[in-house]
């Protein structure tokens, strides 16, 4: 493979693992309210197929031209796109030569590798469709076709203005290959998946295991991590309006609100109403008292809070201090780095205080997370104590999946009328 096709691969594999991890949650949330679970095998499929989308992507407009280069002057024959169907037969009659031999028409003819992997493109395309999103035929070529002509409209506007000409040909053939290598990768995916377990039965079985899964509870609380600062700001400036209140009395009063009143009024956290899970008590019929979810949230709170609000109040304290002092700060730890840490001994008592809050938060974090991981429940402290765990309310998966009729019924509808 020459240094042309390795291009786009290697600078798909570059900007991957940072496109992978602004996806995660995102890709998390939408996978567990979906199929209500996130398996190994579903998300080797899903990041396979985004590393693919972007080599392909890259395939189409890698080498990029440098922005040195007058490509209006240099390409002129790319302006106008070739809208005439067939054109391809006409190339490769010309790249033979007039010769008519198999070497010259097909193995030693660009043109005909050209149309090859205008093909190959877009197979992975049709197979995913199948097995991962489970997509029909048509629909299949529709997305084919869809995915083509963005490639080809995105050739023949210089990368939708970039660059003020076209770099690369727009062809109508290349629409038709790639539509048909779409086509062509669905109707192979059918006997090759064969051999693969399906995504469906495999949720299912991991489902039927551990009806809610760690990795799920997990994204609910990250969700839930990311809507705390702004629950807090919320909190703090709506109790400002009523009575005075400092940072740690904002602090526990968005604790008590967002993790006591409101699973005791809506059965959840935002984040787990994202996640399609409930909070319930002894009696998986009725809502949980709210002491118990207010035990609930002290004892989740203990190695959260204090860490959580340290980060915030160093934020708070370094968006007030001016530029200046934060830019000679910086300065002095690049020149001098002895003399910052001299300057910082003046703050010595607060810095270990600092350290010491964090060194057992963290400790009382990893006993946390061990104890969790190690009971056959997957019940933490804060669910022990509190007799509060979560129950996985129904995917979607699950509910478009058709209700069979109950054994009674079924018996009944036997049994012909008088």
């Amino acid at each position: 493979m020459s240094s042309v096709h390795l291009l786009p691969i290697k600078t798909a594999a570059l900007i991957f693992p940072l496109l992978a991890i602004v996806l995660f949650l995102p890709a998390a949330v939408v996978t567990y309210r979906r199929h209500g679970v996130m398996t190994s095998w579903r998300t080797l499929s899903f990041y396979s197929f985004l590393f693919y989308a972007l080599t392909a992507f890259f395939m189409t407009l890698i080498p990029l031209p440098s922005r040195v280069v007058d490509v209006c002057a240099k390409y002129p024959q790319m302006a106008q796109p070739a809208l005439t169907p067939g054109n391809t037969f006409g190339d490769i009659w010309k790249e033979a030569g007039g010769e008519v031999s198999f070497g010259a028409l097909v193995l030693h003819n660009p043109a005909v590798w050209q149309a090859t992997l205008n093909v190959a493109l877009l197979v992975p395309l049709g197979a995913y469709l199948r097995y991962h999103f489970k997509r029909g035929f048509l629909t299949t070529a529709a997305i084919g076709l869809g995915v083509s002509l963005f490639f080809e409209l995105t050739q023949y506007t210089g990368v939708w203005g970039l660059y003020a000409c076209p770099y690369r040909l727009a062809d109508v053939d290349d629409i038709i290959t790639n539509t048909s290598g779409a086509m062509l990768g669905w109707w192979l995916a059918g006997p090759v998946t064969r051999w693969l377990p399906t995504l469906d039965s495999i949720d299912d079985g991991v489902l039927a295991r551990r009806p809610v899964p760690l990795g799920r509870r997990l994204v609910a609380f990250i969700v839930d991590m990311c809507l705390l600062p702004f629950a807090m700001l919320f909190c703090t400036l709506v109790a400002a309006l009523f009575v005075d209140v400092g940072f740690l009395s904002g602090l526990l009063l968005t604790v008590l609100v967002y993790f006591v009143l409101i699973p005791w009024a809506l059965g959840g956290t935002p984040g787990k109403k994202l996640l399609l899970l409930k909070l319930v008590g002894p009696d998986e019929n009725a809502r949980p008292a709210p002491w118990r979810l207010l035990v609930r949230a002290v004892v989740l709170a203990l190695p959260m809070v204090p860490i959580a609000g340290m980060m915030m109040l160093g934020v708070t304290l370094l968006l007030s201090l001016p530029g200046e002092l934060l830019f000679g700060a910086a300065r002095t730890l690049l020149d001098e780095p002895l003399d910052l840490i001299y300057a910082l001994g003046g703050f010595e008592p607060l810095l270990i205080f600092g350290f010491l809050t964090a060194l057992v938060c963290g400790a009382l974090l990893l006993v946390f997370c061990v104890a969790l991981y190690r009971n056959p429940d997957r019940y933490g402290f804060h669910e022990l104590l509190s007799g509060v765990h979560n129950k996985a309310l129904p995917h979607k998966r699950a509910r478009r999946a058709p209700q069979e009729p109950a054994p009674e019924e079924e018996a009944t509808a036997k049994i012909p009328a008088d």
